[in-house]
Parts: structure tokens; C-alpha cells; sequence
């Protein structure tokens, strides 16, 4: 597939104007399309809910657009859990997905009425502690163990992953669950990461269909809900073909009626938990070139770095680049695009043919709507760069302001070391 930037070099000029780069710009009329092809494709299931990964795009604007779809928010700490509870999220519309979890977390969770997801059987003690008793409805995080195969390729490696409890666990963690109160019960597993193929979901699925009919014939004990997590994937690279999500909803619906509907489980409700495919493909990381280099390679030299987007330098990880304006010319350069990190893993490309790149051009590095703003950091004393929306009649919002120095030595006491600072 090729990819096309959801903005161009005229309006990124103009924005630049207003705000200089790098920043992040998010495309709100493909993230409410997404939203609602999403509903769509599981609109078979009553009572199907997305709870989106705050962790891939923590802020609050994109979630309240996601919102307006019914969707609820999949947590994993207590600053994820108070930024939905401040945007008047409902409790069931709040999964709290968490390991080694402190106490005060759980406190905290069953506190605004949120959907406890247990990793561990050995925190069902802790969790009753922490609030008074065990909740009403709980979640219970499988982990199959061994490698997770999808027609004899390895997709990924679940009993080196710390998740989850083992088959005899989830089968005792339910029994116990259901002696101290619990009356509602969903199951929840991710077994890979970011792929690109139609038949995860499905095979996932059936996994877990598989196992609430297990549940049900040795504990009596009928399985509400499944939450089949993320790891439905983008195509970060032009050669990957997109995941069909209407044909994934179906795979998963036939699972369903295979699996499900003949043990009697005929109500049960599907959740998802995406975030990457949710968001990823409508963001964008703008930034400008300020420097090239001559040496034993070609260089690149841009305003932003790791900070602002770590995957590339943490993963290897291939996200595609864009020159503004010169979409259409031959790809026949080839640089290196780096930022300016004391670490030489810092670089967006490598070897990467792209058009002639000259001092002053912007780039625009696709898919970061997901785990790119919030896996930033302020390594070197960098900074994090705002972030923008792009709404469907072209205005532009700003949605979070960039860091400024007094932001980063915010947290020092500056009465005794820093009065001399000039902010």
C-alpha cells in the first residue's frame, strides 16, 4: 500500500507558524472513521465494547472523541485510571489491566467502579485487602504458555511473557473469586504483538472460547465477557497489506458460534483493547531539517530525536518518512535521518532512499498516533513536543503544549539549588 500523509507541505507551513516543530498532529475525521468501522465490524455481538488503551495515546481530547463511539478506556496505572475518571467515564467502561500492581492501585480502581482485569492468582488476597472485598464483576488474564502459532508460524512466545495465569490457575483463581463474592466473570488474554494478518483475532478467540466452555463444564461458572486485548496490528512498511477489520470480526463471530453458542454461552460479550490500531496510523511526527553531514555516510540532522518518538531506536522499528512536497520524486538518495541524542542508536532511518533532502524541508514520520508521544522521555534534558488535532474542517487545536525548561526542573527544590536559574 502506499502511503499518503494525511497533511500537506502548504498546511504544515501554515502550522508551523504558529507552532514550531517537532510536534505530533493527530487526524480526527480517520480516527472517528476507524472508530466506526470498528463498531461495525463486531456490531453482531450486543454487547461489544472497545476499551482503548490509554497507554498508546494518553490525552484527553483523543479520548473523549472515542467516547462519543461507546468506547470505555483500558488502563494499566493509577494516572490512566484518575485521567478516565476525570473525563466521567462510567466504571464499567473502565478496564484496569495491571501487574505487580500496587495496593493502592487496586484500591484506587475498585474505588471509581472500574473492571479489575487480575494478572496473578496471588493478588486476589492483595486486591480484597486493598478494597474492602472482592468486587462484584472481575477479569481473570490467561496465559496459555509455549509459543502462540497461527498455521505453524510462530507469532509469539506467551510462556516467556510475565502476563497472565496458567490454565489450572484461572480454573482456581475463579473458584476462590466466586466463594468471596464475585458474581460476574470475564477472561482476557494477548498473545501477540502488532500483527498483520486477518486470522489473529480469530484464532485468539478461539482460545479463549475454548476455555470459558472448559470453565463452565468443571466450575459451573458462566464466563460473561472476553476481552480479546490488542495486538491487532498496522502496516508500518508500504509492502505490508492492511488488516481487514470487517473480515476479522467475522472470523471472530464464526468462532464464536462454533465454539460458544453449542455449550449454551450464547450472551457473551466481546471487548477489545486496541490502541495501535485505533490511533497509530493518525498521528504523525512533523519534523524539520536542520542539519546534513558528509562523512562516511549521508546524514540527515532533524529537530526531533528519540525523545520523541523511542521505537526506532529502542526496536529497530521501520516507520515511513515522508519529505512534504516531494511526495511524487524518485526515491534516489540515501541518508541516515538523525536526531540530536548522544546516543547513536538516535536515528529515525537507516540507509533510508528518500528524494533529495535539502536544509529546511519537513518530514513527516507516519504512524505515531500510538506509543509515540507517550513513550517520550526527556533523556539529554530534551524536552516533549506538543501535540496537535487536526479536525475534519482543517482548523487546528493544540491538545498539549510542548515542555518548556521549567516544566523539566519543576520537580527539584529550588529554594536551595537552583535559585539562580533564569526561567
Amino acid at each position: 500500500m502506499k502511503k499518503r500523509p494525511f497533511v500537506t507541505k502548504e498546511q504544515l507551513e501554515t502550522i508551523t507558524q504558529q507552532y514550531p516543530t517537532p510536534f505530533h498532529i493527530y487526524d480526527e475525521a480517520g480516527i472517528r472513521k476507524n472508530a466506526e468501522r470498528l463498531k461495525q465490524a463486531f456490531a453482531w455481538n450486543p454487547g461489544f465494547r472497545e476499551y482503548f488503551a490509554v497507554k498508546a495515546t494518553p490525552n484527553p481530547y483523543i479520548l473523549n472523541i472515542l467516547k462519543e463511539y461507546d468506547c470505555g478506556t483500558d488502563c494499566s496505572s493509577m494516572t490512566e485510571l484518575m485521567m478516565s475518571k476525570a473525563l466521567n467515564f462510567p466504571g464499567d467502561h473502565i478496564m484496569f489491566s495491571s501487574n505487580d500492581t500496587p495496593a493502592e492501585e487496586f484500591s484506587y480502581a475498585a474505588k471509581i467502579g472500574a473492571v479489575i482485569n487480575l494478572d496473578d492468582i496471588t493478588h486476589i488476597e492483595m486486591l480484597e485487602q486493598a478494597a474492602g472485598s472482592i468486587p462484584e464483576t472481575i477479569c481473570c488474564r490467561f496465559n496459555p504458555g509455549g509459543n502462540f502459532e497461527i498455521h505453524n508460524q510462530i507469532m509469539d512466545n506467551p510462556g516467556q511473557a510475565k502476563y497472565g495465569m496458567t490454565e489450572p490457575q484461572i480454573l482456581e483463581a475463579f473458584r476462590i473469586l466466586q466463594q468471596k463474592g464475585a458474581r460476574h466473570f470475564g477472561l482476557h488474554a494477548f498473545l501477540a504483538s502488532n500483527t498483520v494478518t486477518n486470522e489473529y483475532y480469530p484464532t485468539l478467540a478461539g482460545e479463549l472460547f475454548k476455555l470459558a466452555a472448559r470453565i463452565l463444564k468443571e466450575t459451573g461458572i458462566r464466563v460473561e465477557f472476553i476481552n480479546l486485548s490488542g495486538g491487532i496490528g498496522i502496516p508500518y512498511r508500504p509492502d505490508q497489506e492492511e488488516n481487514d477489520i470487517m473480515a476479522i470480526g467475522a472470523g471472530v463471530r464464526a468462532q464464536y458460534e462454533q465454539i460458544l453458542v453449542p455449550c449454551g454461552l450464547t450472551d457473551v460479550k466481546i471487548y477489545t483493547e486496541l490502541g495501535r490500531f485505533m490511533l497509530a496510523p493518525y498521528g504523525h511526527l512533523i519534523t524539520r531539517v536542520i542539519h546534513e553531514k558528509h562523512t562516511h555516510k549521508e546524514y540527515i540532522g532533524v529537530d526531533a530525536c528519540a525523545v520523541n518518538l523511542m521505537r526506532p531506536a529502542m526496536y529497530g522499528a521501520y516507520h515511513h518518512i515522508t519529505v512534504a512536497g516531494k511526495e511524487d520524486q524518485p526515491c534516489d538518495h540515501v541518508y541516515d535521518v538523525t536526531g540530536s541524542l548522544c546516543e547513536n542508536n538516535d536515528k529515525f532511518a537507516i540507509d533510508r532512499p528518500l528524494p533529495e533532502i535539502e536544509i529546511g524541508d519537513l518530514l513527516i514520520i507516519h504512524d505515531t498516533g500510538a506509543h509515540g508521544f507517550s513513550m517520550g522521555y526527556n533523556y539529554n534534558g530534551k524536552l516533549r513536543s506538543a501535540e496537535l488535532l487536526l479536525h475534519e474542517d482543517g482548523s487546528v487545536q493544540m491538545i498539549r503544549r510542548a515542555e518548556t525548561p521549567k516544566d523539566y526542573f519543576a520537580t527539584f527544590d529550588f529554594s536551595d539549588i537552583l535559585n539562580g536559574l533564569d526561567l
